[in-house]
């Protein structure tokens, strides 16, 4: 996992990944969750990775968090190899359940990571009310989160997540377990965050419809061992609502991602 030879072919990245495969052991042999993966992913992109269960979405996000060790290839995260990215703190992860403490209040929550870092409290309470006001949980830094729904609970996250201001967020289907309706909120929701941000966005779904609506890229995986299929440039509009998904270029991107998953398919 070396240095890249270059700094200049890496100035506009955020990730690069090139040739990286990922071995497990098990009992019953190896088991190749990734296989020569190539992808490289522009500084400010929303990027969603799409596939079938099992093929390595979650995986490959993990090995950007530096949360699984490649077997080989090179992977570099802002220029640097994932541990050096994660010890200087240049992402945040978002997990699938918002993972929040149930004995602390949603402002204390947001503030963790702030502590654990050794920032002034004075500090960590701007930030946590800055955060929480940026995902509209103003108002709600004294409640606990049981006394939060779901989708309020994930927003909090997000926050936290957002807090020690990383210049790259990494989600894995943040919104999966939610409903419909709740789901299709926080993503306007996640639109406007990235937007106004300007962060680079890594996000695992299995949705095509939220893959189309958020992303101004999308890498399509295959089954395992996970290859990546295609990567598709969205043309929507950066300021978008959900009208989009009505329009020809909505219809013909979901289209698509469709047709690489079925392709996808046949690789088994």
């Amino acid at each position: 996992m070396g240095l890249p030879a270059s700094p200049a072919r890496h100035a506009d990245l955020s990730i690069d990944v090139r040739d990286l495969s990922l071995v497990y052991p098990s009992s019953d042999g190896p088991v190749t969750a990734l296989a020569h993966v190539d992808l490289q992913i522009r500084r400010g992109d929303f990027v969603s990775f799409i596939g079938p269960s099992g093929c390595g979405k979650t995986t490959l996000l993990r090995a950007i968090a530096d949360l699984e060790q490649p077997t080989s290839g090179q992977l570099l995260v802002n220029g640097v190899t994932p541990r050096q990215a994660r010890l200087r703190r240049d992402y945040g992860f978002v997990f699938q359940a918002p993972a929040l403490y149930p004995w602390r209040t949603i402002a204390r929550n947001v503030e963790l990571p702030l502590e654990v870092f050794g920032m002034p409290r004075w500090e960590r309470q701007q930030r946590s009310a800055h955060y929480l006001a940026q995902v509209n949980l103003a108002g709600f830094e004294r409640k606990y989160p049981w006394q939060l729904s779901g989708g309020m609970q994930q927003r909090a996250s997000i926050a936290r997540a957002l807090s020690f201001e990383p210049a790259l967020l990494l989600m894995d289907e943040p919104f999966g377990a939610l409903d419909e309706i709740v789901r299709d909120q926080l993503n306007e929701q996640l639109l406007q965050l990235w937007r106004s941000t300007g962060k680079t966005v890594v996000f695992v779904t299995h949705s095509i419809s939220e893959a189309v609506f958020l992303s101004s890229r999308i890498v399509v995986m295959s089954p395992r061992p996970g290859r990546i299929i295609d990567v598709i440039d969205s043309d929507l509009p950066r300021e978008r609502g959900f009208d989009v998904r009505e329009t020809p270029q909505f219809i013909q991107l979901a289209q698509r991602v469709r047709e690489g998953l079925r392709q996808a398919s046949m690789l088994q």
